[in-house]
């Protein structure tokens, strides 16, 4: 028994401290956690929302779908080098009067600067590589005169600066991916005596004459930049080149103050929800009731924790998650609760009765939450949208949480009230409703 109160105290203590150093961090801006805020999304921090749509007429179709994942994964890698936090972005398929259309879409929490927003997104260069047409033998800078090619800044792997050892004039030099390598050991094999033109935003910055084949994967571009000009093209490359052009098409700026509104809105709903849960069980469960109150608590405290660790992104939705699977764990404890009332009516002692009470609840809490798990990590797995996703990880960790409050801190509080005979005392206190 002296084990088991130890064990109960600590419980105690780390749900004590772990909700005591998340009020620390959020209010006082002081403790171990105060440099891991709650990450908010769009609809509760306020933000800009952006919806752009790609021009994929010079795309194959059998790239199209390629080239809009590595259009998302750049822009997001470009967002991210700004210091962002938690942008989402998303490719999205629509059909407008039978053509199919493809949209970016681009959520910035935090930024409701609009004009910031859209100059972040749009100051990521396009890259592409272009062979002059057949026929023409001129080295004229003209778009027209030259065809695109299947190399784009998809397949770039990095850029760097360098400098010519002859000239000490800065170059660009770029290195591709295994894909874009063999894609440009095609092009200069196929082409030897051509002009392959590097165009940026749909400008040519350099013409050079295929010599001979590369096979590495590697060139350059020597567009007569200065140091610094060569530097930021540099950056911006890194950033991401975009495999495809895109337009700005539409534009939506989320309100702080909006966003204020929904989290007390939220605050106020898991109070008021833990308050009237806490009255059902003390009232109706009595000590057990209290013992289950205490667990809710620490389940709370662990919860919030967990979101500030895994830099969990909390959404209107996610919160709707969290206050469903705080629901979630009173389940579990009810079940245990009905189960020992059960061995009690059958003439067992307290002690056996709650050790045969969560042995036998133990079964359908396991199948209940795996169902919920299982459901949770499809959620995530297959959404598209930010707000299923969030829901579903607060959901997912919220249910894991509740398994061990229910079955570890609610269980061991129990045996550490060291109830060892049964009266009409100890009768009342684990009985349930209000007149028995």
């Amino acid at each position: 028994m002296t084990n088991t109160r130890i064990t109960a105290v600590i419980l105690i203590l780390i749900g004590f401290f772990a909700g005591f150093f998340v009020y620390k961090s959020e209010v006082g801006k002081t403790g171990i956690l105060k440099d891991m805020p709650f990450k908010l999304g769009l609809d509760l921090n306020g933000g800009t929302h952006l919806v752009y749509e790609a021009d994929t007429t010079k795309a194959q179709t059998e790239d199209i779908e390629g080239a809009m994942e590595a259009l998302r994964d750049t822009i997001e890698t470009r967002i991210n080098a700004f210091g962002i936090a938690e942008p989402l972005v998303q490719s999205e398929t629509s059909n407008v009067e039978g053509r199919k259309v493809y949209k970016l879409v681009v959520e910035l929490p935090g930024v409701t600067e609009t004009e910031k927003a859209i100059e972040l997104i749009g100051a990521t260069p396009l890259l592409e590589f272009k062979l002059v047409r057949d026929g023409v033998s001129t080295t004229t800078p003209e778009a027209e005169v030259f065809a695109t090619t299947a190399l784009t800044g998809r397949f770039l792997k990095k850029s760097r600066l360098e400098f010519d050892p002859t000239s000490q004039s800065p170059v660009v030099s770029l290195e591709f991916n295994d894909e874009g390598k063999e894609i440009f050991a095609r092009l200069t094999r196929e082409n030897k005596g051509k002009i392959l033109a590097i165009f940026l935003d749909g400008a040519p910055i350099s013409l050079p004459v295929i010599q001979t084949e590369i096979a590495d994967g590697k060139a350059q571009i020597t567009g007569g930049f200065t140091p610094e000009e060569a530097k930021i093209l540099v950056r911006n490359l890194n950033f991401g080149a975009l495999p495809v052009p895109i337009s700005l098409v539409g534009t939506q700026t989320v309100g702080a103050s909006l966003g204020a509104g929904a989290v007390n809105a939220s605050l106020n709903a898991g109070l008021w929800s833990f308050i009237f849960i806490s009255i059902f069980l003390i009232v109706w469960y009595r000590l057990p009731g209290l013992i289950a109150v205490v667990a809710l608590l620490i389940y709370t405290a662990l919860n919030l924790v967990a979101f500030k660790l895994l830099g969990v992104t909390l959404t209107s939705a996610g919160l709707a998650g969290f206050i469903l699977s705080l629901g979630m764990a009173v389940d579990a404890n009810i079940l245990i609760f009905e189960r020992m009332k059960e061995e009690i009516k059958k003439g067992l002692d307290i002690p056996h009765a709650v050790k045969e009470g969560f042995s036998r609840a133990w079964l359908s809490i396991r199948d209940s939450n795996s169902s919920s798990i299982i459901t949770a990590v499809i959620l995530f797995y297959f959404a598209t949208s930010s707000v299923i996703k969030g829901f579903a990880l607060v959901f997912l960790i919220g249910v894991v949480i509740s398994m061990f409050t229910a079955l570890t801190v609610s269980r061991t509080l129990l045996k550490a009230v060291g109830i060892e005979k049964t009266n009409k005392v100890t009768k009342f206190l684990f009985g349930n409703g209000i007149t028995n």
